[in-house]
């Protein structure tokens, strides 16, 4: 008696046999993408003329594209099917340029890896070490922003802190809160860059 190729492969590898189950079998729904809202704040009449904001500098474990939930008790609680709509440190990034913009209407604000390219009046760095949620439910942003003036020179600096209560208890309500937080950290980095 022979057996045929393909009986014989279907027998041996029935994995292979069936590949449109195998597919089925593994797969998981569609993720759920999020974005951070631009949120409005107090305008300042005065602020440098060019404004660079450099890529944002992102804790490593924030910088993957599933929503991070906490990062209380020693482990990472990961949200697998919440992601991100785009890279953390680029939409940071993009967010606070946006608000920047809206906080100080007598400056231009140009993001490091963008198309433009200008000579600045101050360079801005921003860290972002913590964004996530602690035990008591309250979204934490921990960050660093430092401001580089070049007409005249000077420095500034200024640590951040800021915590957030969630709308609701669910991811949507954590991203609400992130949001709120960016909006609160854009004030204190338009502050920063008075004269």
């Amino acid at each position: 008696m022979t057996i045929g190729r393909r009986r014989l492969t279907a027998l041996a590898f029935p994995a292979l046999a069936l590949p449109g189950l195998v597919g089925a079998c593994g797969a998981s729904p569609d993720p759920v993408l999020y974005t951070i809202a631009v949120r409005s704040g107090p305008t300042f009449p005065a602020g440098p003329k060019v404004v660079q904001l450099r890529d944002i500098g992102l804790a490593s474990y924030l910088d993957r594209k599933e929503i991070v939930r906490t990062s209380e008790d020693y482990k990472l609680g990961v949200m697998s099917n919440s992601w991100w709509g785009e890279p953390l440190g680029s939409l940071l990034g993009r967010i606070l340029s946006v608000e920047l913009s809206q906080r100080l209407p007598n400056s231009k604000i140009y993001s490091e890896s963008g198309a433009i390219n200008a000579d600045p009046n101050a360079v801005v760095g921003v860290n972002i070490q913590r964004l996530d949620t602690d035990k008591s439910g309250m979204l934490l942003l921990l960050a660093q922003a430092a401001v580089e003036f070049n007409r005249p020179k000077r420095q500034a600096a200024r640590n951040f802190s800021i915590a957030k209560p969630l709308p609701t208890p669910d991811v949507a309500g954590q991203v609400a809160a992130a949001s709120d937080a960016v909006g609160e950290l854009a004030d204190g980095i338009a502050a920063l860059l008075q004269p």
